[in-house]
């Protein structure tokens, strides 16, 4: 069976509608004078455990599934949505979504069309993939790797949660495009208590494949030895330092703050509406020539990869930023016809009732060529920061703030004390323009990233190499 009609079983398994009536309902769109429409199939399930002191203390089971329809005049959209999935549904749906436009055309006839997809991930229900009994295990023997391994564990929290996505969009030009999307996820969160202090720590593994993927003993030691690793760390670190000076971001998580404070920056609406530090830049110099910064949704198993977008086009590999020169923005298919030029694959939307929007996929910095202790063996005084908890970006004017989960000095080209209450302060674009050296040791985020925007919530991967940012503020606590 091919993913398509894999798809319409599962979508269309106790309804009314088949191909027929999508063509039909595409024909209602097209009565009325529209740029573009499109239908939006999905149907979610998840799961997801919590254990904490030793117990489960949470867990859900939920389905969600409906379609959105949507009418593109101009700057102008028609929505609407229907969580039951049949075709007097569909058909009101339609009539609603189409009435931004009341100049009557002549009707069209639509036949549908499928467009062939090479999927990125495995098909099956990762829901299905362990039995539950066997997710409940994993959390305790989590719970039992952490208490096991340091004596000053006060508190355990460990999560497991899963979701099984399916989508088939079908456009006003009679595409069908469809996708089937596992994704899970295992965290445990950590405190440590010594002399009367406390600190966190957290372990994490997830992606876009099957439970079993992460859920060997191998992995479970990994997720609980790193959360209690970060807590101890910062039961002996020292208060950070505060003033203008050299920072080095580690390889992976810290690609967070490009994800923040470069990343939206570069997203099509922002910049169709000029609200973007980045607007009426391309072809200019917007970083240092070290700088290659990607967004690529095609990237096997990774969390924020699609086999299509939330439009049915193809994601691919953007290059957003090539050695400092910025080449291009991420486009839904609105914004592009907007703004004069192509969608990327970047429409994404975080439900059947929500509109698609630019969105970011897994976003990188490419590896430059300097092994990380060279990098870090030129730096005399400064901060190495490899991981980050939070914060803030204001899209306009490119400021941002982040602060630090687990940072070092460093002192004479050598990684020193653990400090902690580090925040890295300063303006994407100039932040960029100060990267002056760019590891050759790409990796990515754990593979539980979420990204926030317009009230939508999608997966995202992040990553990068070591970066040297020879000059950038920090916030510490140090008196």
């Amino acid at each position: 069976m091919n993913i398509q009609e894999m798809t319409q079983n599962i979508l269309f398994k106790n309804s009314d509608i088949d191909s027929r009536i999508i063509e039909s309902s595409l024909a209602l769109l097209h009565e009325r004078k529209m740029d573009f429409g499109d239908l939006f199939f999905e149907r979610v399930s998840s799961e997801s455990f919590v254990l904490e002191e030793g117990i489960i203390k949470g867990g859900s089971f939920d389905i969600s599934q409906g379609v959105g329809v949507r009418t593109v005049l101009g700057g102008k959209t028609g929505f609407s949505y229907s969580d039951v999935l049949d075709a007097a549904s569909l058909k009101e749906a339609c009539l609603a979504a189409r009435s931004i436009s009341q100049d009557l055309v002549t009707p069209k006839k639509i036949s549908l069309k499928t467009t062939k997809i090479k999927p990125l991930y495995d098909a099956n229900d990762p829901l299905l993939s362990i039995p539950r009994e066997q997710k409940i295990k994993v959390l305790e023997r989590i719970d039992a790797l952490v208490r096991a391994s340091d004596p000053r564990v006060k508190q355990v929290i460990a999560a497991l949660s899963s979701s099984y996505r399916v989508i088939l969009i079908a456009d006003s030009d009679g595409k069908i495009s469809c996708d089937i999307k596992p994704i899970v996820s295992l965290s445990a969160s950590v405190t440590l208590e010594q002399k009367g202090n406390r600190e966190q720590g957290f372990g994490a593994a997830g992606g876009a494949f099957m439970l079993d993927r992460i859920t060997k003993e191998e992995d479970l030691a990994s997720i609980a030895n790193e959360a209690v690793r970060v807590a101890a760390l910062n039961l002996e670190a020292i208060p950070a330092p505060a003033g203008n000076m050299t920072v080095v971001l580690g390889s992976g998580w810290p690609g967070v703050l490009i994800h923040e404070a470069v990343g939206h920056g570069l997203e099509g609406d922002f910049n169709r509406t000029g609200s973007s530090n980045f607007t009426g830049k391309i072809g200019t110099q917007v970083a240092s020539k070290a700088c290659t910064i990607v967004d690529d949704g095609t990237i096997a198993e990774r969390r924020g990869s699609q086999s299509v977008d939330d439009e049915g086009n193809n994601t691919q590999r953007n290059v957003l930023i090539e050695k400092g020169i910025l080449k291009g923005y991420m486009q839904d298919r609105q914004n592009a016809m907007l703004m004069r030029t192509k969608p990327t694959g970047n429409g994404r939307r975080e439900s059947y009732n929500c509109l698609p929007i630019p969105r970011m996929t897994n976003t990188f910095m490419l590896p430059g060529d300097y092994d990380k202790n060279e990098i870090i063996e030129g730096v005399n005084k400064g901060i190495y920061a490899v991981n980050f908890k939070g914060g803030q970006v204001d899209i306009t004017s490119g400021k941002f703030v982040f602060s630090t989960s687990e940072a070092y000095l460093i002192e004479h080209g050598k990684i020193t004390a653990p400090i902690k209450g580090a925040t890295l302060i300063g303006n994407g674009p100039e932040t960029m323009k100060q990267v002056s050296m760019v590891g050759n040791d790409l990796s990515f985020d754990k593979g539980i990233g979420v990204c926030g925007k317009a009230g939508q919530s999608v997966p995202v991967g992040i990553g990068t190499p070591t970066l040297k940012i020879d000059s950038i503020t920090v916030g510490g606590t140090k008196s």
